[in-house]
């Protein structure tokens, strides 16, 4: 018998990734929330909440269904490095890390960050 997971069991947890308020373009994967700030190089305030303009849901590329984050732009690092994950809080939990493509920044320059996909596929 094949495993099956309707798409509002997806869209419940892609919904509780949309809390956050907090994104976090990080050197590192934190282990936790308490970790983020020593690794955090950029970050940004997000609009909680599918559909506000940070993000939104939709069926998966592959399977499943999946969140976007939006595009950033404007933002100022606070520290030089190489971004290699994009981490979501909601101000007390790390509730997403995901590792994007990577990226040196500085300082001295104003960056524009890209969207990502968090993706939940169906089972199989």
């Amino acid at each position: 018998m094949a495993k099956q997971l309707h798409n509002d069991v997806f869209d419940a947890a892609l919904a509780k990734i949309a809390t956050c308020t907090h994104l976090n373009f990080c050197s590192s994967q934190p282990a936790a929330y308490a970790n983020i700030a020593g690794v955090s190089l950029a970050n940004v305030t997000l609009t909680a909440g599918a559909g506000n303009g940070d993000y939104v849901i939709a069926d998966g590329d592959v399977s499943g269904r999946k969140i976007t984050v939006g595009a950033q732009t404007g933002m100022v690092p606070t520290g030089n490095g190489t971004v290699t994950y994009a981490v979501l809080d909601d101000g007390t939990t790390l509730l997403a890390a995901n590792p994007i493509t990577s990226q040196a920044i500085t300082t001295a320059q104003v960056w524009d960050s890209p969207a990502f996909d968090i993706e939940l596929t169906d089972p199989t």
